[in-house]
């Protein structure tokens, strides 16, 4: 029989936690990482009941000094004290039209605060309630394992021809590399525009892609809207020698998708579609582009949240709806238009929310806005000048998209 054990308990027991583990327990720092540290101060509790009213108080308090940002897939207990919801992008570009807002808040993840730093003024502190609040598929591309695949793609012999294209759901470093090597950033709205301008700039068929660090939005952006065979793109693995590819099959790609994924996206599976069909006739499957290849194929409509969003609001009354994206979205959407006779369901049968997004709870939000209001700046997110000049770059050049 064992028993469980506390992370102090290992020590004892001459285990060592390796970092990624402390990184998931939320203790410790690595600053490359989008995972963070434990909470440095004392949380309220979550069985406080006073929490709703201590979040309005301290809000009212710092009234236009501060702007709460709220994702989509935030829990109901935060967005409802968010000033402006929407994707990543979105909100930071909001953000940064309130330059007089002193504090952003912002209840997302990691990469979503060095967006919102980079494209904000240098007078306004972006703070990020739960440090350890991250992104896996942003994890799964470091700086390191990219900087040695440009090493790779060089000794190839065909660096000069290849574009990155980044994903937003990138790190800061990501995106500054992009900017560097003469890339653009999409999302997943405009990821055909920004893949169309990539393959524009060495001249038809000059041009490959590394896309990172989300393998199926390329692969489904490149087949499904451009008309690329499955054969066109190879995955590059970063935990592999070469990524585990040849110089041949790398210089035949005109796709290198990096092995990168969703951890709530990714899960979505060919059956899960064949299931909810089967259990609810006449169901129109929605799912995002993050899906799987098989998944975007067996779906009737594919797009972004906010193109999820727009799609349930154009739906007719007594429609039904399977969603493929993360559950306190759907949750909120079918509460939304049960009014409506709007059948909405969850893709698949088990519950899935994005688990480092839930991190951002009532009591790290009080926390934080109480902390604010008392005048003491807690979990800043800042971006170092040369990793915002390149990052900003990468970022103008998609907004200069067509």
């Amino acid at each position: 029989m064992t028993t469980a054990q506390s992370p102090g308990d290992l020590v004892d027991l001459d285990v060592q936690p390796t970092p990624l583990a402390l990184l998931l327990l939320g203790r410790e720092a690595d600053p490359r990482s989008e995972r963070g540290v434990e909470c440095p101060g004392d949380l309220p509790s979550p069985s406080d009941p006073d929490l709703v009213e201590r979040a309005r108080a301290a809000k009212e308090k710092l009234g236009d000094k501060v702007f709460v940002l709220g994702h989509h897939y935030q829990r109901d207990e935060v967005i409802q004290f968010a000033d402006v919801t929407g994707d990543s992008f979105k909100l930071a570009r909001d953000a940064a039209a309130r330059p007089d807002a002193e504090y952003i808040v912002f209840c997302g993840v990691h990469f979503m605060a060095e967006s919102a730093d980079i494209l904000t003024t240098d007078d306004q502190k972006v703070v990020l309630p739960d440090l350890a609040a991250g992104c896996s598929m942003a994890d799964m591309a470091t700086a390191e394992q990219v900087a040695e695949c440009w090493d790779v793609l060089t000794e190839a012999g065909i660096a000069e021809q290849v574009v990155p294209v980044s994903y937003m759901n990138s790190s800061a470093d990501i995106k500054a590399f992009t900017g560097k090597h003469g890339g653009t950033i999409c999302t997943s709205s405009n990821a055909k525009r920004a893949l169309e301008w990539a393959y524009d700039q060495g001249g038809p068929g000059a041009t490959k892609v590394l896309f990172l660090p989300d393998q199926h939005l390329g692969r489904n952006t490149a087949v499904r809207d451009m008309g690329f065979s499955l054969d066109d793109c190879v995955v590059y693995n970063p935990h592999k020698p070469n990524g585990g590819l040849t110089f041949e099959q790398l210089r035949d790609a005109k796709m290198i998708l990096w092995r990168g994924h969703c951890s709530v996206h990714g899960r979505f599976s060919l059956e899960s579609v064949e299931d909810v069909r089967a259990r609810i006739p006449g169901v129109n499957v929605l799912v995002h582009p993050e899906c799987k290849h098989e998944v975007v194929a067996a779906a009737d409509y594919v797009g972004s949240t906010e193109h999820i969003i727009k799609t349930l609001e154009a739906a007719p009354a007594g429609s039904k709806w399977a969603i493929g994206t993360e559950l306190n979205l759907v949750r909120r959407l079918a509460n939304r238009f049960a009014a409506e006779d709007k059948e909405i369901v969850f893709l698949d049968k088990t519950v899935c929310f994005c688990s480092t997004m839930n991190r951002i709870d009532l009591p790290h939000l009080v926390w934080t806005l109480e902390s604010l209001a008392e005048g003491n700046l807690v979990n800043q997110i800042e971006v170092d000048r040369e990793t915002e000049q390149f990052a900003k770059l990468a970022l103008e050049r998609m907004l200069a998209l067509p």
